[in-house]
């Protein structure tokens, strides 16, 4: 049992570096066998297909998310907390923007992640939601802003700067923008009461 979990780690950690260099679309179980040392169809013994090989890869890497979100040391101050998941969310995005695009992007045409691992993000998002909750992110339309702005500029940072940081380092002062106008739109609603 430990040998088989272990070649399914080795073929999964060999998937990621191969997409690495090539692209999710690019990932040829000819090229995973040749690196894990066997024979192609000797990985189907381990993974039913080419998409169960994504499946275990989407939920390594949503388990990373959860994990590392986990460890995020919140302070009760609305606006340092979202700096802090925006910056958390941004960071471990473009880190591995091939991680970012099979957990946000759907770039595999057909792949869907199981139930048992898609379980993984939503219970992921459930942990990021109660955070929203707590720092007044309560409005679904103001969390969609939120998120999308985390993700412009995760997009413009792996599309335009890959590895620098001309749009992470926007991170902060996005959130201030966004806080004041969160701020803003609830004065006006408690001004209309």
């Amino acid at each position: 049992m430990a040998r088989r979990e272990a070649t399914v780690a080795e073929i999964v950690d060999a998937a990621w570096e191969l997409c690495r260099a090539e692209g999710l679309g690019g990932l040829s179980l000819r090229e995973l066998a040749a690196k894990v040392g066997m024979q192609p169809p000797s990985l189907y013994s381990y993974f039913a297909s080419k998409n169960a090989i994504y499946d275990a890869m989407y939920a390594q890497g949503a388990q990373q998310f959860a994990a590392r979100e986990a460890e995020l040391a919140f302070t009760g101050d609305p606006l340092t907390d979202m700096k802090l998941l925006n910056r958390f969310f941004v960071e471990f995005c473009t880190e591995d923007p091939v991680r970012y695009q099979l957990l946000y992007q759907r770039p595999v045409p057909g792949f869907e992640p199981s139930a048992e691992s898609f379980a993984i993000s939503v219970q992921s998002l459930e942990a990021t939601q109660r955070r929203f909750a707590e720092v007044g992110l309560d409005d679904q339309r103001m969390v969609d802003l939120f998120t999308a702005i985390g993700t412009g500029l995760t997009d413009q940072q792996i599309s335009n700067d890959p590895g620098g940081d001309r749009w992470t380092r926007l991170g902060d002062e996005a959130t201030e923008m966004f806080f004041h106008h969160l701020q803003t739109r609830r004065t006006k609603r408690g001004t209309r009461r």
